[in-house]
């Protein structure tokens, strides 16, 4: 679970992680078993409780977890493992001004109930006795509770009938008193994904400025980008807040498509960054599509690259069950460029290694080495492509998209003269997640050879083309 970090709400840059080691979750997720893709961390919320930062999330299998931390960079606490049960998610913790914490959740197995547990004063149990059903709609998730002007809100999304078709909306539940009896209002129109791509899961936040705004994404899926963050105004009216604009005036907000930055004076910042590797640890926008074999990767060996060594896929020919594929999010911009420079002088008999795009398919651009002969390899999800011969040690190797997710591979042998190979990708959405790019290295045969990537670049498009994006 990755912690950003922003003063203004629209540029955010990635500070860490809360979970170090994901097989505290699940032995699924090690790189010995692999077979938990889309089974980990999902929605969750953090909190500033008591002088820490406080972090809740579940997993659809193992459910309720949290870890706090004195400072949102870390370290956070070893992860604390609440309840084990199935069918859980969206949990959101709220403390009380008498103190006493709680938690809302909802438990999607049951028919999408929505639960409010007290807590134990360290926070790291549910009191099961003082378990309350609070609401019950279809599809009803994404709690987060609030108390503001002495009035108590939570905030949900659900799936209701809009113009004949079902899409999921965004509700709000107020009350005087925490047990309810509560009021119950729509707060913003989503009309699908043709017209705003269902703007739900998110929360309040209010700037210092004293303005409310409310952080969204968009619940629509397939798309290359994932789930695609929105930043939108909030009025209130008549106690409830209004998100959006109120374009009919029937009290229930719509989506707006831009607007004024409500802080201003801050700098554009790419959550994506390039890297050299000269840095001790891995800089916090990479991951792991599973928790990695320490010993296959390495920034020490030869300092000022990361090395990847090669592992035996948990089966071959299943690029998903590839231990040590690191990668980081690809944006969706007008002109998105990667470009990796690697040294493939250690790779041996059995051994592929390049760039990879990763999804619910998967695309790579790399080197297989058959007996001391080196050639290109593309491969779209099993469908295999095979180039020249590669004799130099260096090898520059570029991937480049844009707005309509389609993607294209080249080479280089000197660095500055590409030449195009492959097929045309088309980036996908891949278990929520959107498309990850980055680098990969195996060998199907023996656990033997590495490549070495001297640095990766990620190129945007311009300042000014972000700006109007």
């Amino acid at each position: 679970m990755i912690v950003m970090h922003s003063k203004d709400l629209v540029n955010w840059a990635s500070i860490g992680h809360v979970v170090d080691d994901i097989t505290q979750i699940s032995p699924k997720l090690n790189y010995d078993r692999m077979n938990h893709h889309g089974r980990g961390i999902w929605a969750g919320a953090i909190r500033f409780h008591n002088g820490k930062f406080w972090v809740y999330f579940c997993t659809p299998d193992e459910v309720f977890f949290m870890s706090r931390a004195s400072n949102p960079e870390g370290p956070w606490e070893p992860l604390h493992h609440i309840w084990e049960v199935a069918g859980w998610d969206d949990c959101c913790p709220f403390w009380d001004d008498d103190g006493q914490g709680y938690l809302v959740a909802t438990h999607f197995e049951d028919n999408y109930k929505m639960h409010l547990f007290k807590m134990s004063n360290d926070g790291k149990n549910l009191l099961m006795d003082s378990d309350v059903i609070f609401h019950q709609y279809k599809g009803s998730e994404a709690s987060k509770l609030y108390k503001i002007d002495g009035l108590y809100y939570f905030f949900h999304s659900e799936v209701r009938v809009e113009s004949g078709n079902e899409v999921r909306v965004v509700m709000m539940l107020r009350a005087s008193s925490l047990y309810g009896p509560y009021e119950e209002k729509e707060i913003l129109h989503t009309h699908g994904v043709e017209m705003d791509r269902e703007p739900n899961q998110g929360g309040l936040v209010q700037a210092p400025t004293g303005e409310w705004l409310f952080i969204t994404h968009h619940g629509s899926c397939g798309y290359s980008e994932g789930r695609t963050l929105s930043l939108l105004p909030v009025n209130w009216v008549d106690g409830w807040p209004i998100i959006g604009e109120d374009v009919d005036g029937d009290g229930i907000g719509e989506m707006v498509w831009g607007g004024t930055k409500p802080i201003t004076g801050y700098p554009i910042v790419h959550p994506n960054q390039s890297d050299d590797f000269n840095q001790p640890k891995l800089e916090h926008h990479w991951e792991w599509s599973h928790q990695p074999r320490s010993n296959k990767w390495s920034l020490t060996e030869r300092p000022g690259f990361l090395r990847l060594h090669a592992c035996i896929p948990l089966e071959i020919g299943d690029f998903f069950t590839v231990c040590n594929v690191l990668t980081q999010r690809g944006m969706k911009t007008a002109n998105s460029q990667v470009i990796v420079k690697i040294d493939i002088s250690g790779m041996e008999d059995g051994q592929e290694a390049g760039i990879c795009h990763m999804g619910t398919q998967y695309c790579t651009l790399g080197v297989i080495q058959e007996g001391n002969v080196k050639r290109l390899k593309y491969n779209d999800t099993g469908e295999f492509t095979f180039g020249p011969s590669i004799k130099d040690s260096i090898l520059w190797l570029k991937s480049t998209w844009n707005l309509t997710g389609w993607n294209n591979y080249s080479y280089s042998l000197n660095g500055e003269d590409f030449q195009n190979f492959g097929g045309q990708y088309k980036l996908n959405w891949g278990f929520y997640r959107g498309d990850r790019v980055g680098v990969y290295c195996y060998n199907e045969r023996m656990e033997t050879g590495y490549m070495d990537v001297d640095w990766f670049q990620y190129h945007y498009a311009d300042n000014q083309e972000l700006q109007q994006l």
